[in-house]
């Protein structure tokens, strides 16, 4: 075992501040990480503040992890020293269950998330990328292209893969049409995705000022929600929807976008259930439906198309010492599109 410098919160109205956790030396199957670059996720925020009611203080967030490899076990045979490495949400899963065995972890039952689960070598709870270093299984650990910015690759690990993932799932090609509702941190990434397989990319926002950004980031329309003429022109011509909003909002206007067998799908979690009229439904066998990141498998799919295709999030650049402003500043949606914590930072603690 060893001591990590990290960044964390004591209880729910505790700011994050400096401290130290300890990481596991690793074992045969383990890869060491120094972590360069951290995604900051709203969800980093809802665990913080203990939202979900469910935090283990101290907790250590952070599941948007790019790093160097900086050391590995005996029986490790995918990575060196030296590589570019990175840590998504999760850090293991029972392996066996029928999720596991089809490469879906992220619906396993027992997987075993980056920060504040269950640590079965330590004891207590996992601690996230707010740190130096990091240790995890080699079959959790991906590989980063060498061409992509570590710093907007970081928020691919789950922005990206968690909007990549149902666009892949509904077979979003060429000649399609896809709607993206809202324009953050998902939904930026929705629709540079969208836009790089080759759909028809349509945003709704319910912010005219957001109009010449959705168009620089690959849209081909935007449409102010709020406009119900705006709105009408689309209806019955969706194949995808992907709503990426979290606050209260009508689904009902949505699924009357879509053509018929069409999908919408969430990725955003508003707080209260939705009011979904059955008729908005039934008279187009619609679906309405709901995705979680991707497996180890697609989102190492997703990070050589980024790869291949110059795909990284938007990003602010802060050092670990912003991380409370930057939580602030989240709440009000001030950040185009993500913030990215520059762990050199932690240095100087």
């Amino acid at each position: 075992m060893y001591t990590s410098k990290a960044y964390s919160a004591a209880s729910a109205t505790s700011p994050l501040a400096s401290t130290q956790i300890p990481r596991r030396d690793p074992t045969e199957h383990d890869v060491q990480i120094e972590i360069l670059f951290c995604g900051i996720c709203h969800s980093d925020l809802h665990s913080v503040r203990n939202e979900w009611a469910n935090t283990v203080y101290p907790i250590v967030p952070g599941h948007e992890i790019v790093g160097r490899v900086t050391r590995v076990g005996s029986a490790v045979t995918r990575y060196k020293p030296g590589d570019l490495a990175a840590v998504g949400c999760m850090v293991d899963s029972d392996r066996t269950c029928p999720s596991c065995k089809e490469g879906l972890e992220q619906y396993c039952p027992n997987q075993v998330l980056t920060f504040n689960g269950p640590d079965k070598h330590l004891g207590g709870v996992t601690y996230g990328g707010y740190s130096d270093s990091i240790v995890v299984d080699e079959h959790f650990v991906l590989r980063v292209p060498s061409g992509l910015d570590p710093a907007g690759a970081a928020p691919l690990l789950c922005a990206g893969i968690t909007t990549y993932s149902p666009l892949r799932h509904s077979g979003i090609t060429k000649g399609k049409k896809v709607g993206v509702v809202g324009l953050g941190g998902l939904g930026h990434m929705g629709v540079k995705f969208a836009r790089a397989f080759g759909a028809h990319v349509v945003v709704f926002t319910t912010s005219p000022g957001k109009t010449e950004d959705a168009l620089r980031l690959g849209a081909d329309e935007v449409v102010v929600s709020r406009n119900a003429s705006e709105m009408q022109k689309h209806a019955g011509s969706f194949d995808l929807i992907l709503d990426t909003v979290s606050a209260d909002h009508d689904v009902n206007a949505l699924l009357n976008l879509l053509r018929r067998d069409g999908n919408l799908t969430l990725v955003g979690a508003p707080s209260n259930p939705l009011n979904v009229a059955a008729f908005s439904l039934i008279l187009a066998r619609r679906s309405l439906s709901g995705s979680a990141i991707g497996g180890i498998a697609e989102t190492q799919e997703m990070l050589d198309f980024c790869g291949k295709n110059g795909i990284t999030a938007d990003v602010e650049v802060i050092p670990i010492q912003k991380a409370n402003e930057a939580y602030e500043r989240l709440l009000k949606s001030d950040v185009k599109y993500r913030f990215t914590i520059d762990m050199a930072s932690l240095k100087s603690e």
